[in-house]
């Protein structure tokens, strides 16, 4: 007999001698049987390869517990892990109280859900693609399991790894049994043991990445070695939370407003929009208007949008930017569109919301190199700033908080989703002979030994955004910008800076964190030669032959041709 889980709920709510507690579940890596640091290489194979772990991120579906009767109960249909965010952990649910003698669950979700629609999946949703960075790119399904890093073969050589699990025939359930008295909120720990999953598997012969094509015999290897590779660690309690979170209170909301209709392509995902912060007209056009106003810059001579034109896609096409007085920045700037679904802000990810990052230009000594008690008491006695304060506000009184939300509301309506490769996508139009080449080795991996020669541009600048908004070091010659790392100040952050989105990419010359690429060219020449060497350097890229991937130059001008086509019309 297999219980749907509300009607488990409702038995036990009618029998007055059974009473329910919260169940969850942790899953980590291990290395034989020991926790697994991130980036470290020491961990030794079956096949004496050491290997390191850059990336695990699992997709588990249908869990389900066995009651002492047989009695299998539905738990929570998905979770996802991923380590380098440091989430391991779900709630599965509320669990009769009881004795249950096993667990079940699988490897990556059910046909229909792998093949569902993304962009219905709230921001929150274990399967919306932004949360989860698992979505195949541009064809059905998710990633069921994605292990990546570097390993050094016997023979002393290092290299990339990028084992990439997933397809509906992967798909693998896995049962173990347990002894599990629920009486209180309960933690169910389990472990994931790698060296399991790579048992007889060696990277240097068998092969190094795999995107589970059918009949691949590396993907066929990792499925059998799949349910050794779960284990059950331990048990602990937890002290459960309230079922219903506190509400979130909107920040200075007037008694009256106009809600702003928020618009995006109907393939994006769900975004998190900022519930303290909803989106009225009053706050839009005030955003905008300090966005657009020199107001904000110590000397009135720029503003935000010196170094971020529309015409640009929201760049000012210097290699760095420049600011007051014309003093000379490090860093080129960034293109500002579809933030709505970014996490972190700015190169190395130091601002954890728009908000955040909106202020920081405005006291950099550098940019705009002002303090907001000058710009609070220079918008008090602007003849229109107070009543559009009065509009978008209450109290109406500007002070920094308030200018950032402003700014946090027109940033996060620019959202760019119309391009010819859209229509394309959507039917409307077609990709010229040329552009179609160019898409086909944009989106397919580079794997001699699945006969694969494509470009692997889509690991990193993959889904609809054409952007993971996560943080790589892309093989570039190493100057003092540490990326990410002088935030964490962690080791595996060195020279690791957030991913660009690559819409509009045509309009946002010059390239790269420091603007050293003039062209498209220049920057497809560096992807496809050999990459600076690193210890941080992107598996994605390190698995690559160390001459680089030496496309042909008819290929090279096919991938320019594609990346063209991502131009949105709206912001040239």
């Amino acid at each position: 007999m297999h219980l749907p889980f509300y009607k488990a709920v409702l038995l036990a709510g009618l029998a007055a001698t059974v009473q329910a507690a919260q169940l969850a579940i942790e899953v980590k890596p291990v290395f034989d049987g020991r926790a697994m640091q991130l980036d470290s290489l020491k961990y030794r194979t079956s096949a004496g390869e050491t290997i390191g772990l850059s990336r695990f991120g699992l997709l588990l579906s249908g869990f389900s517990l066995q009651g002492q009767d047989g009695d299998w109960i539905d738990m929570e249909p998905y979770v996802f892990i991923d380590a380098a965010a440091r989430r391991y952990e779900a709630r599965l649910g509320n669990l009769p109280a009881g004795r249950y003698s096993a667990i079940r669950f699988h490897v990556g979700p059910a046909p229909e859900a792998n093949h569902s629609n993304p962009a219905q999946y709230a921001a929150n949703h274990p399967l919306n693609p932004v949360l989860n960075n698992l979505l195949w790119d541009w064809q059905s399904g998710y990633i069921f399991l994605a292990l990546e890093g570097r390993y050094r073969n016997p023979d002393q050589a290092f290299s990339g790894y990028a084992l990439h699990y997933a397809n509906d025939w992967n798909r693998v359930r896995i049962e173990l049994p347990l002894d599990l008295d629920v009486r209180d909120p309960t933690t169910l720990h389990l472990q994931f043991d790698i060296s399991a999953l790579l048992d007889s598997i060696s990277l240097s012969t068998d092969g190094h990445i795999t995107h589970s094509r059918k009949n691949d015999p590396l993907s066929q290897q990792l499925k059998e070695n799949l349910p050794a590779a779960f284990s059950i660690a331990a048990l602990s309690s937890f002290s459960a939370p309230p079922v219903t979170a506190e509400p979130v209170e909107p920040l200075y909301l007037p008694d009256t407003y106009e809600p702003y209709r928020f618009t995006m392509d109907r393939s994006y995902p769900v975004p998190p929009l900022p519930r303290d912060n909803p989106l009225t007209t009053a706050r839009v056009e005030l955003g905008k208007k300090l966005f657009n106003d020199t107001l904000l810059s110590r000397n009135r001579s720029i503003g935000c949008f010196s170094c971020h034109a529309q015409a640009n896609a929201f760049t000012d096409a210097r290699p760095v930017s420049r600011g007051v007085g014309d003093a000379t920045g490090t860093l080129n700037a960034m293109p500002l569109f579809n933030l709505a679904w970014k996490q972190n802000f700015f190169w190395d990810g130091r601002a954890p919301s728009l908000r955040d990052q909106v202020l920081q230009p405005i006291t950099n000594r550098i940019e705009l190199a002002n303090d907001f008690t000058t710009v609070v008491d220079r918008l008090q006695k602007h003849p229109q700033y107070p009543a559009l304060f009065a509009k978008a506000f209450n109290p109406p009184a500007p002070t920094p908080e308030k200018i950032s939300l402003a700014l946090e509301a027109y940033l996060l309506t620019l959202v760019s989703g119309h391009s010819r490769f859209d229509e394309a996508r959507q039917g409307k139009g077609k990709l010229t002979p040329q552009e179609a080449r160019g898409m086909e080795l944009f989106f397919t991996e580079y794997d001699p030994r699945t006969r694969q020669y494509g470009a692997d541009c889509f690991h990193c600048h993959g889904g609809a955004f054409f952007s993971d908004h996560l943080f790589h070091n892309n093989g570039l010659e190493q100057t003092d910008e540490k990326g990410r790392y002088k935030v964490t100040r962690q080791a595996r952050d060195r020279f690791r800076f957030s991913t660009p989105s690559l819409r509009n990419v045509e309009l946002t010359a010059p390239y790269m964190h420091d603007g050293r690429f003039k062209t498209l060219e220049e920057v497809i020449n560096h992807y496809t030669s050999p990459m600076q060497p690193s210890d941080t350097l992107d598996p994605n890229l390190a698995k690559h032959p160390r001459t680089g991937l030496q496309l042909s130059e008819s290929d090279k001008a096919a991938l320019v041709a594609f990346l063209k086509t991502l131009t949105d019309p709206q912001y040239q």
